[in-house]
């Protein structure tokens, strides 16, 4: 028994595909934020296409999920972090709960691979089915189990030459667009596939011809002020009740001598974290003072409803409305609202929990008992702008976002507290696919956290200014509005999914063609 266990070990030694495939995955790691080594991602895919190109559809499962594994095990090692930090379980046990995340994640694109390898009968149809194949599975990863549509290849490119095609096919067809020209790359070097080269070349350079072409939205010669307060208000604090007190005015005091001349003010996520019908006499006071100082403030709150027992992550806007707004109008309650409705697992909701939350304090983190709101939700208005929310996670939900985008709205708002993720990348990666959302809807990003990283991006010139993390800082910048609605605001991923219908429909067509033959040529034999 021990002469097994030991020949297996050895095998698996001399598995050099698998190693190849585990450290492919692991190198896509720097080719997000904050390496942005983008053309890791093409070579990494093209090494993978390498490893799944074997002679059994077990193998190819057996490399694609390796290189799959080793993608996420790297890529989102930041949510150990919090686990190891805030999650009360021992070693052991969080990182065997890294590996189950993990090995769950890397099921989807291992699906893509299998499916890749089974069904094509020629190189040109294994690129067709790995794309097909992404795009599918990759939709499933972003909706089962409420979805975690993290690192799609899509975002490596946020930084790139390929960044200016965002606008035309949204995140998701950078995706398939990397999965294309790694595919390529791979069967241009092993197999010489001209044909296909020239192919894939022809269809790129035409989508950066028709992003010319495509009338594309443009500064609109508005230009504000905003106010950016990032408090770094320690994680292990923010839900003591005696620190609310302290909380609350530190983000008061900091704003209150950058008050003039400045249109809109920011805070983080659940910066209040008095519940709100608790904390209205502190939220009317700071209601009037932005009104009197003619600004607004848009700020995190949760909001605990008595008579419902429900609870929302909820944004809330203080200060002036409109232009005519000269006193504060602010209500428990009013409309001028947002509910948070993509919710994080364990930290937001936690599935089960009767059974999950008595095992430890991982499952019984504080407010993590929230509800859901509703999906499609009226913009934000502040001070006469018309401000697109998202709430920490909900940015990397790409079809939630253009969901709620308006050609009114002014600008893309988000707030997070990545605080529970230290001095990783995760944050990072965070703000990178944030500004994807940006180039998809071409409107200016304000993104405010607890910590960092806190900062603007403009669409248009690709510039990006930010606070230092882990300050407790301001960051006071002009912001210029921009007119226009991009392709991806109007059309969303639907052109991506004609694209990948009419590849399977290919695919499909051709090898039918050719079992009729085979058919036919039996029976007339």
């Amino acid at each position: 028994m021990l002469n097994k266990k030991l020949n297996k070990l050895v095998t698996l030694s001399k598995d050099l595909r698998a190693w190849l495939a585990f450290f492919a995955g692991l190198s896509l790691t720097f080719a997000y934020a904050p390496f942005n080594l983008w053309p890791l991602v093409f070579v990494a895919i093209a090494i993978a296409c390498y490893c799944t190109d074997v002679q059994y559809s077990k193998q190819a499962a057996k490399y694609g999920f390796i290189f799959s594994f080793g993608w996420f095990a790297a890529g989102i090692s930041w949510v150990h972090v919090s686990i190891s930090q805030f999650g009360g379980l021992p070693l052991p046990v969080s990182l065997l709960l890294m590996a189950l995340l993990c090995g769950y994640l890397a099921l989807f694109p291992t699906l893509a691979f299998l499916c890749a390898h089974k069904f094509s009968r020629a190189p040109w149809q294994r690129v067709f089915l790995l794309i097909s194949g992404f795009a599918i599975f990759e939709f499933f990863r972003g909706k089962l189990l409420t979805g975690f549509p993290w690192l799609s290849f899509g975002y490596t490119l946020t930084d790139s030459p390929f960044n200016r095609l965002a606008p035309l096919i949204g995140e998701m067809g950078l995706t398939l667009m990397c999965v294309l020209l790694g595919a390529c790359l791979y069967a241009l070097v092993t197999a010489r596939q001209y044909l296909l080269s020239t192919f894939t070349v022809i269809a790129v350079s035409l989508l950066f011809l028709l992003s010319h072409f495509v009338q594309s939205p443009s500064y609109n010669h508005k230009t504000i002020t905003t106010l950016l307060v990032q408090g770094n208000i320690q994680q292990s604090l923010r839900w003591e009740p005696e620190q609310f007190w302290p909380t609350m005015s530190k983000y008061r005091d900091i704003t209150r001598v950058h008050w003039q001349n400045t249109d809109l003010v920011v805070w983080p996520e659940a910066a209040i974290p008095e519940i709100e019908d608790i904390a209205y006499p502190f939220l009317e006071g700071l209601d009037k003072a932005a009104a009197f100082n003619n600004t607004a403030v848009i700020t995190g709150i949760p909001d605990y409803q008595f008579n419902t027992k429900t609870v929302y992550n909820t944004l809330i806007v203080l200060g002036k409305k409109n232009n005519n707004d000269q006193t504060g109008h602010y209500q428990y309650l009013h409309p001028n609202r947002y509910q948070k409705h993509q919710l994080l697992p364990i930290g937001e909701f936690v599935p089960f929990e009767e059974l999950l939350r008595p095992l430890a304090p991982l499952f019984n983190l504080a407010m993590s008992s929230f509800n859901r709101g509703e999906r499609v939700q009226t913009n934000l208005i502040a001070n006469g702008l018309n401000i697109l929310p998202a709430i920490c996670y909900e940015i990397a939900f790409s079809e939630l976002v253009r969901d709620n985008f308006t050609e009114e709205s002014d600008l893309l708002f988000t707030v997070s507290n990545d605080a529970w993720f230290g001095d990783s990348h995760g944050p990072h990666q965070h703000m990178q696919i944030a500004r994807m959302r940006a180039l998809e809807l071409q409107r200016p990003l304000i993104r405010v956290t607890n910590n960092g990283i806190t900062g603007v991006f403009d669409p248009i010139s690709k510039i990006q200014t930010s606070l230092p993390q882990f300050t407790d800082d301001v960051l006071k910048v002009d912001v210029k509005l921009i007119s226009g609605i991009s392709p991806f605001s109007r059309h969303g991923q639907t052109p991506m999914w004609w694209i990948v219908i009419g590849m399977l429909i290919s695919v499909i067509l051709v090898n039918a063609k050719r079992l009729v033959a085979a058919k036919l040529e039996r029976h007339f034999l």
